[in-house]
């Protein structure tokens, strides 16, 4: 399991995030193949599970997602390196933003939720061609990050 980042109770019921997902740790799979004579194309894929866990009753979920990004755009060449850096960053930005939030009573499920809809509205803007997913492609290899510890 690799490590992302924890929410840590503090003196208060509420949270705070620490650590990142770095680029590397996102592993993308070629899907489809750029077509020569084509502007843009191409599709690689990752998938995600991050562990949300409650640390006063053990209560934990695994909050599954993938992302997709294309080959190339009009623009030109989307490298490996470049379509990690853009997941990694989105997912960095969105646990921050839900997790920072979120309380002991947060509903785990919901948080894994809120997470996706961030998710989906950032990473989709973020590039052409980019698309959030709800499930896994499965030729895709699963990474798990976490946990998150509420």
């Amino acid at each position: 399991m690799l490590s992302l980042c924890a929410a840590c109770v503090g003196p208060t019921d509420r949270t705070f995030v620490t650590g990142r997902i770095l680029p590397r740790q996102i592993r993308f799979v070629t899907i489809l193949e750029e077509t020569p004579g084509d502007e843009a194309g191409g599709q690689r894929s990752a998938c995600i599970h991050i562990r949300i866990s409650r640390a006063n009753t053990g209560e934990s979920i695994l909050c599954r997602f993938g992302v997709d990004t294309p080959l190339r755009t009009r623009e030109g060449p989307i490298s490996t390196a470049l379509a990690q850096r853009i997941a990694a960053d989105r997912i960095n930005e969105a646990t921050q933003r839900i997790f920072s939030a979120a309380t002991l009573e947060s509903p785990l499920g919901m948080l894994c939720e809120s997470l996706k809809v961030t998710l989906r509205t950032s990473f989709e803007a973020s590039l052409a061609g980019a698309r959030f997913r709800t499930r896994c492609d499965a030729r895709t290899t699963p990474v798990e990050f976490g946990d998150f510890i509420l």
